[in-house]
């Protein structure tokens, strides 16, 4: 037994690897990347909070809503390390926002953006590229699955949770017990509108993808989608 347990060892650590370095290679490009194809969803998320995210943190920005907090209003959040997982995109991750990094490439990474709902966009943004190509070339569609196993994210719920409700492990001052505002529920934080808006327009999909997952709330949007593709 004593010789048979390394092996044992030794053939999980084959069988699981693949997976975790596919995991740690997965690197964050920032909203401009995304937005070279996914276009028009890029133009309507920038009317969202999420896109102005980061500009919450300068100082004189929502000074009562800050004060109401028990922070400083003319503070400079901007590379407080307790703000920025919430205000930027992949803080902390490989790629993903720093404080020193250039100007250009932190503009776009400097607030909520795709990446912080679908995942670092490194891992799967080549299943996207193969299968738009498939699909233009003969209409063949592509299981959706490719895109779990390569790492896209399909659990927006659980993205959410990160920072916003009860589940959330960060330690945000801005909870319902200072304002019912604060208090956060999904399927309403998706179909809001207006100044509350939290993610892009909802576009009709064409088909180059198919199967599960298929969000409990796909049906709904589809129903009222704008026209321009996948």
């Amino acid at each position: 037994m004593k010789k048979l347990f390394p092996f044992i060892v030794a053939v999980g650590l084959a069988l699981f690897a693949p997976a975790a370095h596919a995991a740690d290679k997965a690197i964050y490009e920032g909203t401009k990347v995304c937005g070279k194809c996914h276009d028009l969803q890029a133009e309507s998320w920038q009317a969202t909070g999420h896109a102005k995210a980061f500009d919450l943190l300068k100082p004189g920005i929502r000074p009562e809503a800050k004060a109401k907090a028990k922070l400083d209003p003319a503070k400079d959040y901007t590379a407080d390390a307790n703000c920025l997982g919430c205000h930027t995109t992949g803080y902390g991750e490989p790629g993903g926002y720093d404080p020193a990094m250039q100007p250009a490439q932190a503009k776009s990474l400097a607030a909520v953006g795709c990446e912080s709902c679908h995942g670092a966009g490194s891992a799967f943004k080549k299943e996207h590229g193969d299968a738009e190509g498939r699909f233009k070339k003969g209409g063949a569609t592509t299981d959706r699955k490719v895109l779990i196993e390569a790492g896209q994210s399909f659990d927006y719920e659980k993205a959410c949770a990160k920072c916003h409700g009860a589940a959330t492990k960060v330690a945000s001052p801005f909870t319902p017990a200072i304002d019912s505002k604060y208090a956060f529920d999904f399927d309403k934080a998706v179909r809001a509108g207006g100044k509350a808006k939290g993610v892009h327009d909802h576009f009709k999909l064409i088909g180059v993808f198919a199967g599960e997952p298929v969000h409990k709330l796909r049906p709904e949007f589809q129903k009222n989608a704008k026209e321009g593709g996948e």
